[in-house]
């Protein structure tokens, strides 16, 4: 009876077949090397010296284990499909039945949470330099109707003079899937717009251009243009990190959401279609909720007092 060969034996031989069969890169050979390096050498913890051994439960221990260890939802998805690969390969040499990896799926990672600036940030962000530059003055309308209305800076780009309603403090944006929705404009980002629109003939070439906000040629401002001067403003600003325009969109969100605590109400704000995605702006750091805790409920003072007093 021939012996089975040891998991690095298959595993080179697996390789080594995807190279010259396959004809796999470079890169894409050394993650499949590294992914399945690790599930040989878990496979060796549990005593297990041959892939053919492994079953549907041994996988999902891999996973699980690797996941506590702090590997990431999309490091142990392309393991899993690492393992899949090896598999079908095993299948196709008829050294297994079933491809134990098949229809399993690795933890979701969790979703980045957005950069923000904090209200004194914000706040210092947006004072006024006293600059009446044409394009100083177009910045700051820009960067205070981003913050005050939470706007896409595709939606900022696509206003045109009529959208804006100063009087009533008003703006009527088109969203994503063409929703248009109107939002709010707080007192400061109208006085800002209105100090830009009294400068914006100086940029003017076409009398018929309709943007809201023109770059140094009189065309649309383009969404490189807005990136660089929010970046200029921020260096100016002495602002740690580099600004964007999301990040005022978010900085919007989770300000509002921690003033009023009203998931719904921003999520219209937002236009987002989903109160999912609304949610990721309701992170709170739990150290804070937990001394809020312990200071505000009863049966929270009771136990601290009871411990501070050896009860």
């Amino acid at each position: 009876m021939t012996a089975r060969a040891g998991l690095a034996e298959t595993l080179d031989a697996f390789l080594a077949d995807q190279t010259h069969e396959r004809r796999l890169s470079a890169h894409t050979l050394a993650g499949y090397r590294r992914d399945l390096h690790k599930a040989a050498n878990f496979l060796r913890e549990r005593g297990i010296e041959h892939w053919e051994d492994a079953d549907v439960h041994t996988i999902r221990a891999l996973v699980a284990t690797l996941h506590r260890r702090g590997l990431s939802g999309k490091s142990l998805q392309r393991l899993l499909s690492s393992l899949r690969g090896l598999y079908r390969w095993l299948i196709r040499e008829a050294r297994v039945h079933d491809n134990p990896a098949e229809g399993l799926s690795a933890p979701r990672s969790g979703r980045p949470l957005p950069a923000t600036l904090d209200p004194d940030q914000t706040r210092h962000l947006l004072e006024q330099s006293g600059d009446d530059d044409p394009l100083a003055l177009r910045d700051q309308a820009m960067m205070e109707l981003l913050y005050s209305s939470g706007l896409r800076l595709a939606e900022l780009l696509s206003l045109d003079t009529d959208t804006i309603d100063l009087d009533v403090g008003q703006v009527e944006v088109t969203g994503k899937g063409n929703k248009a929705r109107r939002l709010p404009v707080g007192c400061p980002a109208v006085q800002a717009v209105r100090a830009w629109l009294q400068a914006r003939p100086a940029l003017v070439k076409d009398p018929d251009e309709r943007a809201l906000f023109l770059n140094h040629r009189g065309n649309r401002l383009g969404p490189r243009g807005v990136q660089q001067r929010l970046a200029r403003a921020a260096v100016q600003r002495n602002l740690d990190g580099r600004l964007h325009p999301h990040m005022l969109r978010h900085s919007f969100a989770t300000h509002m959401l921690e003033s009023s605590g009203d998931l719904r109400a921003v999520q219209e704000l937002l236009g987002h279609s989903s109160l999912s995605t609304t949610q990721i702006y309701t992170h709170l750091d739990f150290q804070h909720l937990a001394r809020i805790y312990d200071d505000a409920h009863p049966r929270a003072r009771k136990k601290n007092r009871d411990d501070e007093s050896g009860t």
